[in-house]
């Protein structure tokens, strides 16, 4: 069993997981510099898979690279550009490396990348692909062949309370979760009400007994990052009052120490939901405020207890 998949079933603490940057160059040296400055506050770090429908370093070769230099993968795998037997094949394959998270997205249509002339795939969507990976573990593919010796794999998927239609939302994590989905990690969203609706929603259909909330929250440092989110990236919508708070903070500075405590105060909140798990972190700062987000929520493997014997176990492992 992952550490990931220990963590949130003991739920002795809230877990955090983050996305690890898209490599376009650098070697193994530019895994580790990554790796390094993650691993001592997260518990888990997705592996993307063509993120937005840009080209990068495959997610199987950024999921091994990962668990060598001693942080625990999650493999996106994405139904846009690979059939269902590319999909077996990398799940198979990474698994063969001890790659047993597995997060399934239908993913973004090509039009929102710089090859918009790509052909798309969509053989299976992010429900489907979670039952063939959950059926990989049970020991058969898809077509029913046999597998002697199954991987071990925990299973997750991806699920946004923010876009409309709203009330489906919990009916799609609940499909999700009885295809074999153990953990959800939630959309980027700034609608604490949404996120109250959907996680109680959640825990009143039984999604919760059975599959981990983990809501996404994003470290920005301007409004005009929101902005761009807001205007440019498929089923993210930004209040314009949020927007409006961090823009008129002041100066540079300020707009940078406003929007950070935005990203606190919508962290706070999402912790506090009964039925929500841990958190989901996106860092477009990267100037140590990953580090000072998880120490003023005191969560993550830094502030586990020392009789914590999965982040003693970690703790070792990154040593």
């Amino acid at each position: 069993m992952s550490r990931l998949a220990t963590l949130l079933a003991e739920g002795s603490r809230p877990v955090v997981t983050a996305e690890f940057p898209s490599i376009d160059g650098g070697g193994l040296a530019a895994v580790e510099k990554a790796a390094n400055e993650l691993r001592p506050f997260v518990d888990a770090v997705n592996a993307t898979d063509n993120p937005a429908a840009h080209a990068h370093a495959s997610n199987t070769s950024i999921a091994i690279a990962m668990s060598q230099f001693g942080l625990e993968p999650i493999m996106q795998v994405v139904c846009r550009d690979k059939n269902r037997i590319a999909m077996q094949a990398d799940i198979m394959g990474a698994s063969l490396f001890g790659i047993e998270n597995i997060a399934c997205l239908t993913g973004d249509d090509v039009t929102a990348g710089d090859e918009p002339e790509a052909r798309r795939v969509f053989d299976l969507d992010s429900t489907q692909l979670v039952k063939v990976a959950s059926g990989l573990a049970e020991g058969h593919y898809l077509s029913g062949r046999a597998i002697k010796q199954p991987p071990a794999l925990f299973v997750g998927a991806v699920e946004n309370p923010f876009a409309p239609p709203l009330d489906y939302r919990v009916l799609r994590a609940l499909k999700k979760a009885e295809a074999g989905a153990r953990f959800l990690q939630l959309q980027i969203g700034y609608y604490p009400e949404r996120l109250e609706s959907f996680v109680a929603g959640c825990v009143e259909h039984g999604v919760t007994r059975t599959t981990a909330l983990l809501p996404t929250v994003v470290l920005t440092k301007s409004a005009k990052a929101l902005s761009f989110m807001d205007e440019s990236v498929p089923g993210i919508s930004i209040p314009a009052d949020m927007i409006a708070r961090v823009a008129g903070a002041g100066d540079k500075d300020a707009i940078a120490e406003e929007s950070y405590q935005l990203t606190l105060e919508l962290s706070r909140h999402a912790l506090s939901l009964p039925g929500v798990s841990g958190i989901h972190l996106t860092d477009f700062r990267h100037d140590g405020s990953l580090e000072r987000l998880v120490r003023d929520l005191g969560i993550g493997p830094a502030f586990a207890s020392t009789s914590d014997p999965v982040a003693s176990a970690a703790g070792t492992t990154s040593g």
